[in-house]
């Protein structure tokens, strides 16, 4: 857990969310370039976003996180006029200010009401459908769930609970102040500036590094007792202070790696076998959920809780290479995965064209 603390927590939700501001950017810019100035294409976008993602939320899996980045989404476009500088310096703003919102939880407790109401309508609905305390989201384990009906009674509870710890953990101002650097790099094409500067990107890297690694070192050791961070205490501070500087260079490093190695004939080879996975990523989003309920819930085979977590992440690169296997044998045959198409159907208000066009021979 000290090393999942240290390399991987919180770091790439913070590439997903560059990724998804960048994309929002050239979104923009796509359509400005077509004469297009308004975003009701991109508010269409993101209403089947969030459509898809509560569907995901209260059928499947309540750790959904494309109906929160959808909501965040529409905040964002209220920053499509604002100029490059404005939007660098909202975005390092948010990213920091949870070291604020945390200080202030400490001083003035009714700041926490938002998280707290979540919670205690996440218990209600916990023990009107598990009245014998053995039900909802820290209950009803997800290997006894052995019928949908529970499945869904638990994601609908659960769901309380899931928006609650978002707010605790002010995930929203973190992810919309990584929303903004990627926004700043999707717009006027800035992003192409960045890529053609390897000079650029080995100092991300190395600045992410230098900064990155021992800030989370640090929060490795502070998680170890996280009983600190919620309940309010002076650790939970620190916690906060290091999250806040360490887990954004660090996650910026690992996405400047992946750009440098990208640029480099070999590593564009390697790297461009998952290109597929990639473009069907919200159809591979929706299988890890359905491969997972079917081998961990009581619904499926029911092994949740057996396995411990060298199993987990041998289990999880196993299905990873098998999506990316799926995705190559998929896009043969059609232009977009499923749940892509179905999305960009909603985005046009059309159905789109699914198989790819076979072009006759001359």
């Amino acid at each position: 857990m000290f090393l999942q603390a240290m390399f991987i927590e919180g770091k790439f939700y913070s590439i997903f969310s560059l990724l998804f501001g960048w994309g929002i950017g050239m979104q923009m810019q796509r359509l400005r370039e077509k004469g297009i100035n308004d975003n009701s294409f991109i508010r269409r976008r993101l209403w089947g976003m969030l459509l898809l993602g509560m569907a995901h939320l209260l059928i499947l899996w309540t750790g959904d996180i494309v109906a929160f980045y959808a909501l965040l989404g529409f905040i964002l476009l209220a920053f499509h006029k604002a100029s490059d500088k404005k939007v660098l310096i909202w975005g390092a703003a948010l990213i920091l200010s949870p070291i604020l919102i945390y200080y202030l939880k400490m001083t003035f407790q009714w700041l926490n009401a938002p998280a707290g109401i979540m919670w205690e309508t996440g218990s209600k609905i916990e023990q009107h459908w598990f009245p014998t305390g053995q039900g909802g989201p820290f209950g009803l384990t997800v290997e006894n769930n052995s019928t949908w009906l529970q499945v869904w009674q638990h994601n609908i509870a659960g769901s309380f609970f899931r928006y609650g710890y978002l707010f605790f953990v002010s995930r929203i101002p973190k992810v919309l102040g990584v929303f903004l650097l990627g926004f700043y790099l999707g717009r006027n094409r800035n992003y192409k500036r960045l890529m053609d500067n390897k000079k650029c990107l080995v100092k991300i890297l190395l600045a992410g590094l230098v900064i990155g690694l021992p800030a989370n070192y640090m929060l490795a050791e502070y998680m170890q007792n996280e009983s600190d961070y919620f309940q309010l205490k002076m650790n939970g501070f620190y916690q906060t202070v290091v999250y806040a500087l360490g887990v954004v260079p660090l996650g910026f490093a690992y996405a400047a790696g992946l750009a440098l190695i990208y640029k480099a004939a070999v590593g564009k080879k390697i790297l461009s076998i998952l290109q597929p996975v990639g473009k069907m990523a919200f159809t591979n989003y929706i299988l890890h959920s359905l491969i997972g309920i079917l081998v961990f819930y009581g619904v499926g085979l029911g092994y949740g809780g057996q396995f411990g977590p060298l199993a987990w992440t041998i289990f999880g690169i196993c299905v990873f290479i098998l999506q990316v296997i799926f995705s190559h044998l998929w896009l043969r045959f059609f232009r977009f995965g499923p749940v892509e198409w179905f999305w960009r159907s909603m985005s046009y208000g059309k159905w789109q064209t699914m198989k790819k066009q076979v072009v006759p021979a001359p």
